[in-house]
């Protein structure tokens, strides 16, 4: 999944990159309001970290631009810790709000949640019908098509595959695989994850040994690719 960070330390920026990187997330990094709107509207983010005070667009005006247009999960980040900035932030649409210092660790706990959070909504609000080359995916009846054929998933499978359709490109690791589709924190059982990707695999790949669809990105986890037929 991609990751925005608007932060114009470039310590800290560069510490979150890093982390969220090795975490499996796909990270854009903006060192002030301008390019950090700049790469939002190029790219498609799915969670942005918004630093409050910055330079050439400060991250309260920021958060108001892009509010316009999404709903994406934003945290942010502020050295200070007054209420009144807690409350215009959050009022502004902030989902999240954290005072510096802070741990690695606790963003990127918040970071997963918040994005558990945000698919779990997008689910709901999201379209009937997904469709990627010759697959088709109806949410609403929980159908499966390829080139007009039926092929009958099971729940697991099909959620697997809903996750990946709804965020083409996107990579997600085992670890974010199991606990949005099993809905249970992952205790490093990467066997049940390979099982399954393998059988949805065989379902709906052409060639499951040389997959166009699922990919596995080696050592963090696995993407499905935009397909053009």
């Amino acid at each position: 999944m991609n990751i925005l960070i608007t932060e114009d330390n470039e310590d800290i920026n560069n510490l979150l990159s890093l982390h969220l990187t090795k975490e499996g997330y796909t990270v854009f990094q903006a060192f002030d309001g301008l390019e950090g709107l700049q790469l939002f509207n190029k790219e498609e983010i799915d969670l942005m970290i918004l630093d409050v005070m910055m330079p050439k667009i400060d991250g309260f005006n920021l958060l108001t631009k892009i509010r316009e247009t999404s709903e994406i999960p934003v945290i942010l980040l502020t050295a200070r810790s007054e209420d009144a900035d807690k409350v215009l932030g959050l009022g502004l649409g902030a989902d999240d709000y954290v005072v510096k210092p802070f741990s690695v660790i606790e963003i990127i706990s918040r970071v997963q949640a918040q994005l558990r959070r945000y698919i779990k909504y997008s689910s709901k609000e999201s379209k009937d019908i997904l469709t990627n080359g010759s697959i088709s995916l109806d949410l609403t009846n929980y159908i499966v098509k390829k080139k007009d054929i039926l092929i009958n998933l099971n729940p697991k499978e099909f959620k697997l595959l809903s996750v990946f359709m709804k965020h083409l490109g996107s990579i997600y690791t085992k670890e974010q695989l199991y606990e949005i589709v099993w809905e249970e924190l992952y205790h490093g059982d990467s066997n049940t994850i390979m099982v399954h990707m393998s059988h949805l695999r065989e379902k709906i790949e052409d060639d499951p040994k040389n997959p166009k669809y699922l990919k596995t990105i080696r050592g963090i986890g696995y993407r499905m690719e935009k397909v053009n037929e």
